[in-house]
């Protein structure tokens, strides 16, 4: 019965881990089945990019407010989980405060971590009050009811709570308390404990441990399923960012080719094409589902924090049309979970009839203005705009589904050279207008 408590701690350690090695597992199978595409040029700018945004918080604090308070979260809950080796120490080994040896310097990091812990906890408030007292419109679009709306409040709940224990664990170690040194918050809470005995009060520091480790083991393993999954993705989503110029289109080889063969009063058309240092002929031109993304485009889904930045600024939404650039992101998320679990239930996917674009409308891809405002304005470089600009090539170069404008546009082109509906020789008939 001693060491009962430590078997069941390294039970409970264990499982956490494997489950959440399991969810990144799938997560990675996931992101994977998008389309090959190299990322792999110019590291040190992609080092530099990750170190200033993903580290650095340098597009969080474009907005000053939720940029400072998200910053104290952001590093205050970082730098107080490096207690959790030490919980991780003790609760295997039976040991109590394993790195107390380190004298005052051990009170100084935990007088340190109390102070951030009271921080994190104002500020998790401030932005509870942010979205269900003051309303702040990007926090209440169409797109975010539920369980989008309620994920938010569940990670905030769950920061207030982990700090509360955290201190309180602090102010019913009473052997911490009369160390005193530097239990710079708990000392004032510890009064508070005054009077119970002290049966009482060491039930009360051991549940408080006990439910601050769970509580951050069921934080590691709700990440999968949550919007804050961005915690850990948004790394590798800065790093393998798009490097190229904001609106440069990608052009397809295999259309480029055939365009070349076209302009080349010498070539041979029924020769065949050269492959040696191009893609191939695609399987598809654009993207009808989302497993005809990118990789990268895959990972930006799963990175999306669904702040709603992009939207806010997004003037085909402002303007009262469908789009919202986050809804884009939560919809191929969605898709790839749905595709993820069909694998995971049938080995392989099996087609269940359903597809992107039966998720996300003609309306809102075609609403975009293309003006990378919403890719601008993402703290963690996410592209929103390249999905819109995959499937409406999917819309118009497969389906010929392009809207009546466009076609109309095209047509001129085709037969005028221009995109208007004038003949040729008649461009010039403004001049003659007295």
């Amino acid at each position: 019965m001693q060491y009962l408590p430590n078997i069941l701690f390294a039970i409970l350690l264990f499982a956490a881990i494997g489950f959440f090695i399991r969810n990144i597992k799938k997560l990675i199978r996931n992101i994977n089945l998008g389309k090959a595409i190299d990322r792999s040029d110019n590291p040190s700018l992609r080092w530099k990019n990750m170190m200033r945004i993903a580290l650095g918080q340098s597009k969080m604090v474009k907005r000053p407010v939720a940029g400072f308070f998200h910053i104290i979260v952001y590093l205050g809950f970082i730098i107080i989980n490096i207690e959790v080796l030490e919980i991780i120490i003790d609760g295997l080994f039976g040991t109590h405060r394993i790195f107390s040896f380190l004298g005052s310097f051990y009170g100084f990091l935990i007088g340190t971590f109390e102070i951030l812990a009271v921080l994190v906890f104002v500020a998790v408030v401030i932005f509870w009050i942010r979205r269900m007292v003051l309303r702040i419109p990007r926090f209440w679009n169409k797109e975010m009811k539920g369980f989008p709306k309620n994920d938010a409040l569940y990670i905030l709940y769950f920061e207030m709570v982990l700090m509360a224990l955290f201190l309180i664990m602090n102010a019913t170690d009473v052997h911490f308390q009369q160390a005193d040194s530097g239990n710079s918050i708990s000392q004032f809470i510890a009064p508070l404990f005054k009077g119970y005995s002290t049966e009482t009060i060491y039930f009360i520091e051991r549940m408080a441990w006990w439910l601050h480790i769970m509580g951050i083991l069921v934080f590691l393993n709700y990440l999968y399923y949550s919007k804050h999954l961005h915690i850990l993705l948004a790394f590798p989503n800065t790093y393998y960012a798009n490097l190229e110029p904001k609106g440069k289109f990608n052009n397809l080889e295999s259309v480029t080719r055939e365009v070349q063969l076209m302009l080349d009063p010498n070539a041979d058309p029924f020769a065949a094409p050269d492959t040696s240092d191009t893609d191939e002929v695609p399987e598809k031109f654009g993207a009808q589902d989302a497993t005809d993304l990118t990789w990268v485009q895959l990972l930006n889904a799963y990175t999306c924090t669904e702040c709603g930045r992009c939207t806010s600024v997004c003037p085909a939404n402002i303007t009262g049309k469908e789009l919202s650039p986050r809804a884009i992101m939560m919809k191929t998320r969605d898709r790839m979970e749905e595709i993820g679990r069909n694998i995971d239930k049938n080995g392989e996917f099996v087609a269940d009839g359903k597809d992107l674009l039966t998720t996300i409308s003609a309306e809102e891809i075609w609403a975009c203005t293309s003006c990378n405002a919403c890719v601008e304005e993402c703290p963690v470089n996410i592209d929103p705009l390249s999905i819109i600009l995959d499937m409406r090539r999917f819309q118009v170069m497969e389906k010929s589904a392009a809207p009546q404008e466009l076609n109309s546009m095209m047509t001129n082109i085709e037969n005028n050279g221009a995109p208007w509906q004038y003949n040729q020789l008649d461009r010039l008939n403004w001049k003659n207008e007295e």
